[in-house]
């Protein structure tokens, strides 16, 4: 299994992040799943940079910040499959999640996309527990999106948690263009980063901060990112931003002195989520 990329070491992060703050004497969420996937994981990782990640000390502000966003993410979700009963969550980019779980949905009512060696490393490890469909592909090709709307063309959600920074800008503007011209009566809930963490001397310190921290430099693969959410809706037709969401606002965030700065746009829009809907 010693295929984990810069990228993919996100997963892997994401997941320690997750599990651990899960873990902890007033957890944000609760996450069972992961924490069997990750021991599972540790089994079976060779030696490596993905082994070493499982032992190195997360900083509680990242664990506080993923453990946020996976609960956003979590109840988006299922207001959404409340409010659309026949509605279908699709979670672009899946990595290690474990929402199927944490949500108790229903199989028909989830599906994962993601590259093939890590959907592969997914089933091996979870095997028959994995009763939803899940897609191995790359979010960029089309194959995916045809799988899709073999089952539904509309009332679909689509996830991007910690997946669009590392996609080319191009590449991000023809995936929306897609989605707006083959769903309706659909939402997309995605993160962002702002645009200038992927040049220049901000890039070149999350990639710092990211080494220093994590031992990884999957912050040098930063690619994508907007100056305003509004711009997304340039990049199809029908598409709309209906609301904005950074961890700044939870009540949780550690350091807890961050509340104090919520209101000042400059660091609530450094990485945040948006949710748009397809019209």
């Amino acid at each position: 299994m010693d295929i984990l990329s810069s990228v993919s070491e996100t997963a892997l992060i994401t997941l320690c992040a997750r599990v651990r703050e899960a873990s902890a004497e007033n957890p944000i969420l609760k996450d069972d799943a992961g924490r069997v996937l990750l021991e599972r994981l540790a089994f079976a990782l060779p030696p490596g940079n993905g082994r070493s990640m499982l032992d190195r000390k997360i900083p509680s502000s990242l664990s506080s910040h993923i453990a946020l966003r996976a609960r956003k993410y979590d109840r988006c979700t299922e207001r959404f499959l409340k409010e659309n009963p026949d509605g279908l969550a699709v979670d672009l980019g899946c990595g290690f999640d474990t929402r199927f779980w944490r949500l108790g949905l229903k199989p028909q009512a989830y599906v994962e996309v993601d590259l093939p060696p890590l959907i592969l490393i997914k089933q091996e490890l979870l095997g028959e527990t994995v009763p939803y469909r899940m897609i191995p592909g790359s979010v960029l090709e089309p194959g995916w999106m045809e799988e899709v709307r073999a089952m539904q063309v509309e009332k679909v959600l689509f996830l991007a948690e910690g997946l669009l920074m590392y996609l080319p800008k191009k590449e991000v503007v023809r995936l929306f263009n897609r989605l707006s011209r083959n769903f309706r009566h659909s939402r997309i809930l995605f993160e962002v980063v702002n645009e200038r963490y992927t040049r220049g001397i901000w890039k070149k310190m999350v990639v710092f901060k990211m080494k220093r921290s994590l031992g990884s430099d999957a912050g040098a693969s930063y690619s994508f990112g907007v100056r305003d959410a509004k711009e997304i809706e340039s990049y199809g037709s029908g598409i709309r931003v209906a609301g904005e969401w950074s961890y700044f606002e939870e009540k949780e965030i550690k350091p807890s002195l961050l509340k104090l700065f919520r209101h000042l746009k400059f660091l609530t829009r450094t990485q945040w989520t948006v949710m748009a809907e397809i019209c």
